[in-house]
């Protein structure tokens, strides 16, 4: 899977692109046979309010055949948020495959 990576507001390093990287390739498991035709994942770091200091977040646009699967968190820690993401991805996967199982029956 091609995975796009952009970010807003803070540095891209080599070792968040690998986590990135990593993190979307273990999705490849959860789409078997379904081919990703796209997949774009913005990081960003947004200013909170006076107490709550940095905030990141994290979003990724996966299209597949028929739909767009989109999922957005947020984070004081930018890993936290790329797990998080990957994790509800994962489960939005679950459900569209399981959304064309029963519209082939």
């Amino acid at each position: 899977m091609k995975v796009k990576i952009k970010s807003t507001k803070i540095e891209l390093t080599p070792q968040i692109k690998d986590y990135v990287q990593l993190k979307m390739s273990r999705l490849q498991k959860y789409l078997g046979k379904v081919p990703a035709l796209n997949c774009d994942v913005e990081l960003s770091r947004e200013n909170g309010m006076q107490n709550s200091g940095k905030i990141y977040r994290a979003e990724v646009n996966l299209e597949l055949p028929g739909s767009l699967l989109r999922v957005e968190k947020t984070e004081k820690d930018m890993l936290k948020a790329i797990d998080k993401v990957k994790d509800h991805l994962a489960r939005s996967i679950k459900k569209y495959k399981e959304r064309k199982q029963t519209v082939k029956k």
